[in-house]
């Protein structure tokens, strides 16, 4: 039963870590950054530190934008 139970939480657990991962990497490449980095993501203190670059800096899809109206 115990083994059971273990290993029905690492499955979950498991499937979690996936579609959470997917989720940001879908978030990060929508902002114009790298897909990839959405793994940092899963990483302690690195997944703190993608969250204030995400939240206080300038999104490469915000640059874009700007240089195509000042081309207008």
């Amino acid at each position: 039963m115990g083994l059971g139970l273990s290993l029905l939480t690492c499955v979950v657990s498991l499937i979690v870590l996936v579609i959470g991962a997917w989720i940001w990497w879908r978030i990060l490449a929508k902002t114009g950054y790298g897909g990839p980095l959405g793994l940092l993501m899963l990483v302690p203190i690195a997944n703190l530190v993608l969250l204030f670059v995400l939240a206080l800096g300038e999104w490469p899809i915000e640059k874009e934008l700007q240089r195509s109206e000042a081309g207008r």
